[in-house]
């Protein structure tokens, strides 16, 4: 496992070297959603009994920043690897596709998990927020980590420039994110709502590790946990795949 230690140091050290863009922006954009948020909607949106909206709202922000940062971790350094053509280092080095796959999942889940350990320490400035079970709160941030560090894989596997990528983040990742439950508890929804809701996968990330501060999800946890780790194996395994076929990765 030699390589893929060195292949998920050099991606640490990547994004590490720029860690103001990748890792201190995202958690103050997150911040600036918690407060305007909390500012218009404390008091006026019903979420769990004896839980306030900012506290319901602060796990969100919290899985929200942990999907885009995996997604943005793995898929930025993959496309600009294969646009500069600097992957052909990697390449000719004796490591294989599965050593390859897990480096970069690793890498976008130190990020990402990174990330929202800092959101949830600045949100802990704002708001007490209660603890029903860390080791749920741990598996879901994994879990959706890896997953996202996964899927980032295969969108710069897919994508052949940058444009292409930026594309699927805003009309694949953005939307999915931003209508999983974030800043609302989906049975505020109409009936139809409510079940396209359900067949978003974000959603079950969000639900579940919300369940872990409080005890109280929109979905039984069992579900969500069944869901995500469903969505983490068929995930992994197309990664898997389309990385031992060389995709887009030979020419």
């Amino acid at each position: 496992m030699t390589g893929c230690l060195w292949l998920f140091w050099k991606e640490l050290v990547r994004f590490g070297k720029v860690s103001f863009q990748t890792v201190l922006a995202p958690i103050i954009t997150s911040l600036l959603y918690l407060l305007v948020f909390s500012h218009v909607l404390e008091g006026r949106v019903d979420v769990y009994e004896g839980v306030t909206y900012t506290a319901f709202l602060v796990p969100g922000l919290i899985m929200m920043s942990v999907i885009q940062n995996g997604f943005a971790n793995s898929s930025s350094s993959l496309v600009q690897s294969k646009i500069t053509g600097n992957l052909v280092f990697v390449q000719i080095t004796p490591i294989t596709y599965i050593e390859f796959f897990f480096a970069y999942v690793a890498a976008s889940m130190v990020r990402a998990l990174m990330v929202g350990s800092g959101v949830l320490l600045a949100a802990l400035l704002f708001v007490d927020l209660s603890v029903y079970s860390v080791l749920i709160i741990f598996l879901f941030a994994l879990i959706g980590s890896a997953i996202l560090g996964a899927l980032g894989i295969v969108a710069a596997l897919w994508a052949d420039k940058y444009d292409q990528l930026a594309a699927f983040q805003n009309f694949v990742i953005m939307p999915l994110s931003f209508l999983s439950g974030v800043f609302y508890s989906i049975h505020s929804l109409p009936e139809f709502w409510q079940s396209l809701s359900r067949i978003n996968p974000f959603f079950y990330l969000i639900d579940g590790f919300r369940f872990g501060f409080f005890g109280e999800s929109d979905v039984p946890i069992r579900i969500s946990l069944g869901v995500c780790l469903a969505a983490l194996i068929v995930l992994s395994l197309v990664t898997l795949s389309l990385l031992r076929s060389g995709y887009k990765l030979r020419t």
